[in-house]
């Protein structure tokens, strides 16, 4: 092999590396360069680690939701694909029938913002008095 030959990863031997990169292909020089800087950031911070023996595994607090599938409608479960209507209230996903908000038990105020917005665009308008001759 001549010197301008690429060589191959030290490390996976599926791509070419440089000497750049310690002739490591990108990848491993990524994950390289994250495991060097992860024993660094526990050098400074001094981490101290538990013995294995002595971790106790806790049951989690709350219980664990269900997974939600997020191309399905929040109701009825059916696949809306692209056609899904997302709710301001923050709920999830919904389908062309339930995507009305007194038929998903919708908890966002329309009526309170719709007026919140029509006061900001339309401010009070007062003339200055005018003297009466």
């Amino acid at each position: 092999m001549g010197d301008n030959e690429p060589k191959s990863c030290e490390q996976c031997y599926y791509f070419y590396g440089s000497p750049d990169t310690m002739n490591l292909c990108s990848m491993c020089y990524k994950d390289f360069c994250l495991k060097e800087e992860q024993a660094r950031v526990a050098k400074d911070e001094n981490i101290t680690k538990i013995p294995d023996a002595a971790v106790v595994m806790e049951a989690p607090s709350e219980p664990l939701m269900p997974k939600v599938n997020p191309n399905r409608c929040m109701v009825c479960n059916k696949k809306v694909r692209m056609m899904g209507f997302t709710c301001k209230c923050g709920s999830g996903l919904f389908c062309g029938e339930h995507r009305y908000p007194e038929c998903h038990d919708c908890t966002y105020d329309y009526k309170g913002k719709g007026k919140e917005a029509l006061a900001k665009a339309n401010p009070v308008v007062k003339g200055d008095k005018l003297d009466r001759l």
